[in-house]
């Protein structure tokens, strides 16, 4: 099964506030891209995926990630990320309303092709799937089969929304970089720890320097 992922991501300017005691606010727009970028292009390179749908408004995170293949789909609702995602759903299924559907979040900048295969292959035996993240409180893969609402319950306690909701949990093991969101400090070390792509390691040299 070849899936569409959609990535939501808010205005840079606005992405990654809880990052303020790792990354100062002029450099925390760059790293809310670079992890964006190193998700797309995993995500891309991925056997299970087909194609890449962003969600944002977001005119430089637009152009850059239009550059390595995804499409951009506008924030139309503008009411948060559960709305940009089910917007996001909703116009991949109008063009194609076959398409299996997952939501990802747009910081895994550790994320294995591979791995990712391995989640989504996992989804595609049950109606709807998620994958918790690395804290075992939210979750940064939510996976709607075909014919499948995607519903998605992001935010605050989402693994126990989205089990609530009917998802079935996903309890893979080997999949750390699918799990590893970046909302903290303490998230970006574990990402540093498992691997990050091109575009945040160098997006957090930097930091690196100043930490040592």
């Amino acid at each position: 099964m070849q899936w569409t992922l959609v990535i939501p991501l808010k205005p840079l300017a606005r992405a990654k506030s809880r990052l303020s005691d790792t990354a100062a606010d002029a450099l925390r727009p760059g790293l809310a891209l670079a992890f964006a970028q190193d998700t797309v292009a995993a995500a891309l390179a991925s056997p299970a995926v087909g194609d890449v749908a962003v969600v944002t408004d977001d005119a430089l995170a637009a152009r850059e990630l239009i550059a390595l293949g995804a499409r951009i789909i506008p924030d139309e609702p503008r009411a948060g990320l559960n709305a940009a995602l089910a917007h996001g759903a909703a116009t991949v299924r109008a063009r194609r309303p076959e398409s299996a559907v997952a939501a990802l979040n747009a910081d895994v900048p550790a994320l294995r092709p591979l791995e990712l295969a391995r989640v989504l292959d996992a989804a595609a035996e049950f109606p709807r799937a998620f994958l918790p993240d690395a804290a075992a409180i939210g979750t940064t893969l939510l996976a709607a089969a075909k014919g499948q609402e995607l519903r998605p319950a992001f935010g605050t306690d989402s693994r126990a929304r989205h089990r609530a909701s009917g998802a079935v949990e996903l309890g893979l093991a080997g999949v750390d970089s699918v799990r590893q969101d970046v909302d903290t400090g303490e998230d970006l070390r574990a990402a540093l720890a498992l691997g990050v792509g091109p575009r945040t390691a160098v997006a957090t040299a930097g930091l690196l320097i100043r930490g040592q």
